[in-house]
């Protein structure tokens, strides 16, 4: 038997439950979840400190219990808030509108795609197209999570629940847009930004006067927006990358893509513009919020990765980009959530300047 052929024997799937949760765990690929909510979990932590830092200018916490002056005399909410932590009941409701949006929203798009994704030889063996899930199974997981969703966010605040069926919106008509426009990378990058600009919101959305502080910056709405068009800078560059595999495909069936519209080698260019946009964005929201040490650490590993998944969608085959694609993404997102942790869990950093 040949290399080839022991590459493609199938694989036996696992069965009872485990089977279960991997087989729509698959249909949605939530292992790319990895992508956002790191990027959502490092603006709750941030939001959260400066969160604290706006009720202690208004002197709602007195002085003798603000853990930054004296941790010991605080309670343990306010020493966790101040560390990035809002507290169980709001960690857990973001996690919750994470999963269920990004859930939501895969399944739409495995339902409206299904049609192409049968006809691709690189997604037929997709759950939709072998009927290894049925339609009607998938529209009802499309419908209890963005139900889930709206949810969880109504009892977040008042901002969230307003604004939930609009991001609901957004992350699914994703799906339709390459059959109309050759930026489709621009809309799924909006979508993506909604995570870390939805959990500032979560944290800091209880009021609109401290939503819409303006000063000090570091608690205005400029760092979740810095963060948010940094990540629709990064899913664009990402996003090309991945869409050369379908170039053929997507030619042959009407299906755009800025690929598609400008070719592989200027794609190529423009996603690499856009990740030297994202760093400088990502430099300036580390500056807003005056982190040193760590950040730029962190910054520098995030360069590497970028410039390495440039170099394998240029010198390497098709069949690198699941690594160009997924580890190398999942790892630039994970870094950035470690940075931002480490600078607020540990103060020490920001004092080496």
């Amino acid at each position: 038997m040949s290399e080839t052929e022991l590459v493609n024997v199938p694989k036996p799937k696992p069965r009872g439950l485990m089977g279960l949760l991997l087989k729509w765990g698959g249909f949605v690929k939530f292992s790319h979840t990895l992508f956002a909510m790191p990027f959502a979990l490092a603006s709750m932590m941030v939001a959260s400190r400066e969160h604290y830092l706006y009720l202690a200018g208004l002197k709602k916490v007195p002085e003798d219990v603000l853990p930054l002056a004296c941790p010991v005399h605080g309670t343990i909410h306010d020493i966790v808030t101040v560390k990035g932590f809002p507290g169980v009941k709001l960690f857990v409701l973001i996690i919750i509108c994470m999963v269920c949006a990004r859930t939501c929203a895969m399944a739409f798009n495995r339902i409206v795609d299904r049609k192409f994704d049968a006809k691709n030889p690189r997604t037929a063996e997709r759950h939709l197209p072998t009927g290894e899930i049925s339609l009607f199974s998938a529209w009802s997981l499309c419908a209890l999570s963005g139900t889930g969703f709206l949810v969880a966010a109504g009892f977040i605040n008042t901002a969230c629940l307003v604004l939930g069926p609009v991001a609901l919106f957004f992350i699914c008509f994703y799906s339709f847009t390459k059959r109309f426009t050759d930026y489709t990378h621009i809309w799924l990058g909006v979508a993506l930004a909604l995570a870390p600009v939805g959990a500032w919101i979560a944290v800091k959305g209880g009021t609109m006067t401290e939503l819409f502080n303006m000063w000090p910056l570091s608690q205005s709405l400029l760092p979740p927006l810095v963060l948010g068009i940094s990540v629709v800078f990064w899913l664009i560059g990402f996003d090309i990358i991945y869409a050369m595999q379908d170039f053929e495909f997507d030619r042959q069936h009407g299906l755009r893509s800025l690929v598609t519209a400008w070719g592989p080698k200027n794609a190529l260019t423009a996603a690499f513009l856009s990740h030297a946009v994202m760093l400088g964005l990502i430099l300036i929201f580390g500056i807003l919020l005056k982190m040193w040490v760590a950040f730029l650490i962190g910054w520098l590993i995030i360069l590497f990765c970028l410039a390495f998944e440039h170099w394998l969608a240029r010198k390497r085959s098709l069949s690198w980009i699941n690594t160009s694609f997924f580890k190398l993404n999942a790892l630039i997102s994970s870094v950035f959530l470690f940075v931002v942790a480490t600078e607020i869990l540990f103060p020490f950093f920001r004092r080496i300047q």
